[in-house]
C-alpha cells in the first residue's frame, strides 16, 4: 500500500517534531509558586530556583526542602473531518496526563557575603499523555489511504481502526549556584544546571475488516521507541534590595538538547516509521528555551507581601525536530502576581495569578501544533497557606487551576480539509517542608 506509506511518513514526521519538545518549561516546582505564584523576588530557599542571587539576603546557615505535587490535565481534541464516520463528522479524542509524583529538592548555605544552593527537579515536560482510542493525525491519513488505494471501494464504515497512542517526556535538572553580596544593596549570582532529556513513544494503529473468509488486516503498524539527551546551560542573576523593596533578575541561557533513538520495538512493513526518524539510532533536538525573568517584592507591612514578575522564553530560538518553531510569532510571555499574609506567628495564607500568552496565532502557527503536543494561551490562579510548625520547620501547601483557551487549526489530508479543535484542562496541588538549621 504504497499510498498509504506516504501519508504515514507524512503524519509520523509531524508528530515526531511534536513530541520532540515544545513549550515544555516548568516553573511550579515549590509549593509556595502554587499557592502565590509570582516568587521571582524570593529570600526564601525557593530562591534556589527562582532568584538565586537574593538568598545572600535570607537565612544565615542551612536550609532544605522537599516538595511533592500532584498534576492532572485532560488534553481533548475535536476532529470534524469528512470521511470521519459519525452522522456529523465529528470525532472526540480524549486524552490525559498524570503525574501523580513530581518531586523538587532544595538546598542552600548562606554564610556572611556569600550564598550556596542547589535544585533539582523536572525541569520540562513532565507526566504521560495517553489517547486511548487515538488521535485523528493517525487515524484519518489511515483511512484516506485505504480509500485511495482501493478506488474508494472501501470506506471506513467498512472496517474498524484500534488505536492507542502514548507519549511521555521529562526533562530532569540538576541546577548549582554561587551568590555574593557586594555591597549593602547588591548581590550576584552565576550557575549551571544540568538537564537530562527522558522520552518515550509507544503506540499502535491496526485497521480491521471482517471478510467471509474471516478478519483481515488492513493495516498494522506498532512503536516503542525511547529517546535520551543530554544538555547544559549557565544561569546568571541579580538583586538590589532596598528597605521594604526587592527588585530581581535572573537569566537562564538556551539548552541544547540532541535526542538519540532508542527504539524497542517496530512492527512497520512499509518502512514509513523509520524513515519518519523513529528508528533505531537516530536523532533530533529538543532544545530548552532562554528564560528571562524580572521581579519586583514589596512587605507592606511585617505581615503582608507581594510580588509582581514577568517572563520571557524565547522558544522561537530554540531549535526543534523539522524547525517548527518558525512558525511561532514570538516566545512566550507571563506575567505573575501574587500576594501573601501572615495571619500570625504561625500561618499564612496567600494567592495569586499568572497569565501565559505563547505567540500562538490561528492559522499561521497551524504547523507548530499537533494532536500529540498542542498549546493554548492561559490564566492560572493558585490558592494556599503555610504553617510554621517551629522556629526551624515549615510546611506549605497549596493548589492552582488553569484555565485554557481552544485553539482551532485547519487540518488538509490530500484534496480534503477539515478542523480539529484543541482544548485543555490543568491541575496541580502539592505539599512541601521546609527546615532551616
Amino acid at each position: 500500500m504504497k499510498r498509504i506509506s506516504t501519508l504515514l511518513l507524512s503524519l509520523v514526521s509531524v508528530s515526531i517534531a511534536a513530541m520532540a519538545g515544545g513549550l515544555m518549561t516548568n516553573t511550579n516546582h515549590h509549593i509556595t509558586f502554587n499557592r502565590m505564584m509570582a516568587r521571582g523576588a524570593s529570600l526564601e530557599i525557593d530562591g534556589a530556583y527562582t532568584n538565586p542571587a537574593g538568598l545572600v539576603w535570607g537565612h544565615e546557615g542551612w536550609q532544605l526542602s522537599f516538595n511533592w505535587q500532584y498534576a492532572k490535565q485532560s488534553r481533548d481534541i475535536k476532529s470534524l473531518f469528512p470521511i470521519n464516520p459519525t452522522p456529523d463528522h465529528m470525532i472526540e479524542h480524549k486524552g490525559t496526563v498524570n503525574a501523580p509524583f513530581i518531586p523538587d529538592l532544595y538546598a542552600a548555605y548562606n554564610n556572611n557575603r556569600w550564598a550556596f544552593s542547589l535544585f533539582g527537579g523536572f525541569v520540562g515536560g513532565g507526566g504521560k499523555a495517553h489517547f486511548t482510542d487515538g488521535v485523528s493525525m493517525f487515524n484519518i491519513p489511515v483511512m484516506l489511504g485505504i480509500m485511495q488505494q482501493t478506488g474508494g471501494q472501501i470506506t471506513p464504515d467498512m472496517y474498524t481502526i484500534d488505536s492507542d497512542v502514548k507519549g511521555t517526556q521529562y526533562v530532569v535538572g540538576l541546577q548549582v549556584n554561587a551568590a555574593y553580596r557586594i555591597n549593602d544593596h547588591f548581590s550576584a549570582s552565576a550557575g549551571l544546571r544540568v538537564n537530562r532529556l527522558l522520552s518515550n513513544y509507544k503506540g499502535f494503529v491496526l485497521a480491521t475488516m471482517a471478510t467471509p473468509a474471516g478478519n483481515q488486516d488492513l493495516i498494522n503498524m506498532e512503536l516503542d521507541c525511547d529517546q535520551r539527551g543530554w544538555g547544559f546551560n549557565p544561569i546568571i542573576g541579580l538583586d538590589y534590595r532596598l528597605n521594604n523593596l526587592t527588585l530581581a533578575a535572573h537569566y537562564e541561557f538556551r539548552t541544547k538538547i540532541t535526542a538519540t533513538n532508542k527504539t524497542k520495538h517496530l512492527v512497520d512493513p512499509s518502512g514509513a516509521l523509520a524513515a519518519a526518524g523513529f528508528g533505531d539510532g537516530m536523532k533530533s533536538r529538543a532544545d530548552v528555551p532562554s528564560l528571562l525573568s524580572v521581579a519586583a517584592g514589596y512587605s507592606f507591612s511585617p505581615r503582608v507581601r507581594a510580588q509582581v514578575e514577568y517572563h520571557f522564553y524565547d522558544d522561537k530560538h530554540a531549535k526543534l525536530s523539522n524547525d517548527r518553531q518558525q512558525f511561532l510569532d514570538r516566545g512566550t510571555n507571563e506575567i505573575l502576581a501574587g500576594v501573601e499574609w501572615d495571619i500570625n506567628d504561625m500561618f499564612t495564607v496567600s494567592c495569586g495569578g499568572q497569565r501565559t500568552d505563547y505567540g500562538l496565532t490561528e492559522g499561521k502557527s497551524d504547523d507548530f501544533q499537533s494532536d500529540m503536543s498542542f498549546s493554548c494561551d492561559s490564566y492560572s490562579v493558585g490558592v494556599g497557606g503555610a504553617i510554621n510548625v517551629n522556629e526551624h520547620m515549615r510546611i506549605n501547601a497549596g493548589c492552582f487551576w488553569t484555565i485554557y483557551s481552544d485553539y482551532n487549526k485547519k487540518v488538509v489530508y490530500g484534496s480534503m480539509e477539515g478542523t480539529n479543535t484543541y482544548s485543555r484542562t490543568n491541575r496541580s496541588l502539592g505539599i512541601g517542608i521546609d527546615y532551616k538549621f
